[in-house]
C-alpha cells in the first residue's frame, strides 16, 4: 500500500475518533505539537528505524509526550507503533491537518509581496477572499516576502495563483515584444 494511502487511513481515524470524543480541537493541537516535534532530524530516524523495536519506541514516546499530549493521541500513537506505521506518523500529521482544515472549511492561502504587510492590508485581503467566494469560511493565511517580484502581490488558493506582480507583469510584456512581428529590424 502507498504512503499517501496508508497516512491518509489513519489520518481520518485519528479524525473520527477525535470528533466521537468530542476532542477534536485539542487533537489537532497535539498533533501541531507533534509537527514541530518532527521538525527534528533525530526523531524523524528515531521512529523510521527498523532496528529499534517497537516496545522501546512506545517507552520513548511515553516519556517524550505522556505530559504534552492528551491520551486519545497518546493511544493513537501506540496503536500506530504497535501496528508497525510509525514511520508513517510525518506523512500522517499532515494528512491529519489537512483534513481537519477541509472538515472545518478552512482554506489555506499564500500571500507574497514585496515587502512586508501590516496587518490592516493582511485583513483587507482576507476579507476581499472571503467575499470573493475563492476560499471555504475561514482562511489560514500565510504572508510571505520576497524581493524578487518587484512589488503587487501573488496569491496562492489551494492550486490556483493570481499573479499580480510587476516581475511576472515585465515578463508579459518581454514576451510580447520577443513575438512582435511588426517591428522593424534595419
Amino acid at each position: 500500500m502507498s504512503v499517501s494511502r496508508i497516512s491518509a487511513r489513519y489520518a481520518k481515524s485519528l479524525l473520527d475518533l477525535a470528533r466521537d470524543r468530542n476532542e477534536l480541537e485539542a487533537v489537532k493541537a497535539d498533533v501541531d505539537y507533534l509537527v514541530e516535534a518532527m521538525k527534528s532530524r533525530d526523531l524523524v530516524l528515531f521512529f523510521k528505524s527498523p532496528i529499534i523495536n517497537s516496545g522501546k519506541k512506545l517507552d520513548v514516546v511515553k516519556s517524550l509526550f505522556a505530559n504534552k499530549l492528551g491520551k486519545t493521541t497518546v493511544a493513537f500513537i501506540d496503536i500506530i507503533i504497535r501496528k508497525g506505521r510509525e514511520m508513517y506518523l510525518p506523512e500522517i500529521c499532515q494528512d491529519f491537518i489537512s483534513q481537519y482544515k477541509v472538515f472545518n472549511r478552512i482554506s489555506t492561502v499564500t500571500v507574497t509581496t514585496a515587502t512586508p504587510l501590516n496587518e490592516t492590508s493582511l485583513n483587507e485581503i482576507k476579507e476581499k477572499l472571503l467575499a470573493s467566494n475563492i476560499t471555504m469560511d475561514k482562511l489560514d493565511l500565510i504572508s510571505k516576502v520576497d524581493p524578487a517580484i518587484m512589488g503587487a502581490f501573488v496569491i496562492e488558493v489551494g492550486d490556483k495563483l493570481y499573479d499580480a506582480s510587476i516581475a511576472h507583469k515585465l515578463d508579459q510584456v518581454r514576451k510580447e515584444f520577443a513575438g512582435n512581428q511588426f517591428v522593424k529590424s534595419n
